[in-house]
């Protein structure tokens, strides 16, 4: 009872979620951008089902039905919803109806989906065209296409040229209906290596064409159904088998529960298979009869289909993140999306320049996969809105390596970066003073430089930030510990553009000598040429910068340990350093 409790729980929380992200727009706007995604549906939809052409992938496909049917949804819940026009005509009825199979989300849907069924079985998700085969007196007389499930496109002319579907059967019924997949034939394909290659739009376009295609020669046929065939699966495969359907009966196999289910949906995916996969259909065995089947309720069949590679989402906003040296990044918010065993909620697209080039904004359409060590990527644009309302931009010209060493408002971005620098270990190491922190600090306006931070009490920090006394004193703690960095770690935190090679080469020790060093002395040291040592000649000359040196020479940093006041904490870094 509990995990039912909880499985409603998800479910209510998702469709509320899902009712939050309705975009914020007028009904004359949400009204243009609707029509302007069903107008291009259609579009594909023609070339696809009338021309045997795929215009578009798959998977881009069926994430902007999707997106135009949450619009629908959102702005017109009362019209039709969209449906694609699955044929050119439509006018053959199905002798049983298509029920299509539920998707399962994981592993913990696929147990609760389980439960109380048997026996059951499991077979490859094959990715192909369905179809309807009905044999009168053993004689083939129709193949069907899928189309709304209860209508769909006669094709009975070319199952001649398709050596895999037997012209007839040996039997005594009057009447066989089976339901399958025609598929492209393939050669130790495995699906973790070499994905969908788009095999399902080339078997679409073989069967749409009015001509014959040479490619029906190479299509397969994998039945998943016998509407009213023998109750019990091994028997109905076995006779699938007898008549030249033996892919079935090949590629099935009892199971009992989910963990059985996740083993073989784990081997197949790795497997060589004849076909292309795009997960598992589990079967409960028997089924209901065939008069009682409809679209969308068969309840004996579930699919557990494979982690895709690449998902879409909406682009919710833009954010500009200015770095501590002046560099802008652009990082795009994403409604969250589930890529392997990552939530994907954001993704970096990089320069300002790549992110007008890509002309990507909030409400369009993206794909992202995830690139090495399971960084975020986007992938492409599969949609843009209509209504294209760009965000206020930062300009690349506002922010350097010396701008924003005190705190303003138009500064906020930079300076915050360069405090979340300095907690870095490499750095100053701050342990346990974050972004967050340095955040709450800067809204209070306790800190007004880079610096500034050194003179606070912990009474000033518990007051201006709204800190507890206790965590103030350990934030109090930490800054006054940084007084025993090293010379090379305050100049590093002054953001001078040393490679670590000069850092640790640097003799000086005082704020002195480095100011009095000329170009040609920077580059004596390792990794520094002319032009990096001119620019930091120049940038130690900038006044603001010796503001900050003059303001440390007064805190007397770096101390001597003997300056120190009583009560200063050694940080364990400087402990392990000493020990070593």
């Amino acid at each position: 009872m509990k995990g039912w409790w909880w499985l409603c729980c998800w479910f209510f929380t998702a469709a509320c979620g899902a009712e939050a992200l309705c975009p914020n727009w007028s009904p004359v706007r949400a009204e243009q951008e609707i029509v302007q995604l069903h107008s291009q549906l259609r579009h594909w939809d023609d070339a696809y089902y009338r021309k045997g052409t795929s215009l578009v992938s798959d998977g881009d496909y069926d994430s902007l039905q999707q997106r135009l049917l949450h619009w629908q949804r959102c702005f017109t819940p009362d019209q039709q919803a969209y449906k694609a026009q699955p044929t050119t005509d439509g006018s053959t009825r199905h002798p049983v109806a298509h029920t299509g199979v539920r998707k399962l989300r994981d592993k913990l849907a696929v147990a609760y989906w389980m439960q109380d069924k048997s026996p059951l079985w499991i077979q490859p998700k094959v990715d192909g065209v369905a179809v309807t085969l009905v044999y009168r007196c053993g004689q083939l007389v129709s193949l069907v296409s899928r189309g709304d499930g209860l209508r769909g496109e006669e094709w009975v002319s070319k199952a001649h040229h398709i050596p895999a579907i037997p012209p007839h059967i040996d039997t005594e019924r009057e009447e066989v209906v089976l339901q399958g997949e025609l598929f492209l034939l393939m050669t130790d394909h495995q699906q973790a290596r070499d994905g969908g290659r788009n095999a399902r739009a080339q078997v679409a376009g073989a069967m749409m064409r009015h001509e014959a295609s040479p490619l029906l020669a190479d299509l397969g046929i994998f039945i998943w159904a016998w509407p009213d065939g023998p109750i019990q699966m091994p028997a109905r495969l076995a006779q699938l088998s007898r008549w030249g359907f033996g892919l079935a009966q090949d590629w099935s196999r009892p199971i009992e529960n989910e963990e059985e289910a996740e083993v073989w949906r784990d081997r197949w995916f790795r497997a060589s298979l004849p076909f292309v996969t795009d997960g598992v259909v589990i079967h409960q065995s028997p089924v209901g009869a065939g008069r009682d089947w409809q679209p969308g309720q068969g309840h004996w069949s579930a699919a557990w289909k494979y982690q895709p590679v690449e998902v879409s989402s909406e682009v919710l906003s833009v954010d500009f993140n200015v770095g501590r040296t002046g560099k802008i990044a652009v990082v795009l918010n994403l409604i969250p999306v589930q890529l392997d065993d990552k939530t994907v909620r954001r993704v970096n697209l990089g320069s300002l320049r790549r992110w007008r080039e890509l002309d990507v904004i909030a409400g369009d359409q993206v794909i992202v996969t995830l690139a090495g060590q399971g960084i975020p990527r986007l992938e492409r644009v599969i949609w843009r809105v209509r209504g294209r309302d760009y965000p206020l931009t930062p300009q690349q010209g506002e922010f350097n390596p010396l701008s924003c060493l005190h705190f303003n408002q138009d500064c906020r971005l930079q300076f915050l970066s360069r405090l979340s620098w300095l907690s870095q270990k490499s750095v100053l190491n701050i342990p346990g003073v974050q972004r967050s922190s340095w955040q709450r600090l800067l809204n209070s306006g306790a800190i007004t430089h880079l610096f500034s931070w050194l003179t606070l009490t912990p009474e000033e920090i518990a007051h201006d930030s709204g800190m507890s006394s206790a965590r103030a004193q350990e934030i109090w703690q930490r800054f006054q510990q940084t007084r025993q960095q090293p010379f090379r770690r305050w100049v590093s935190a002054l953001g001078l553009p040393l490679p670590r090679s000069a850092l640790q080469a640097l003799p000086d020790n005082d704020w002195t000598a480095l100011l009095a060093r000329s170009t040609e002395e920077w580059q004596q040291l390792p990794g520094i040429g002319r032009t990096l040592a001119e620019r930091i000649v120049t940038m130690l000359q900038d006044e603001e910068l010796q503001q900050l040196i003059r303001f440390l020479q007064q805190q007397e940093i770096p101390a001597a340990p003997s300056m120190l006041g009583v009560g200063i904490v050694e940080d364990r870094q400087a402990k392990a350093e000493a020990q070593r």
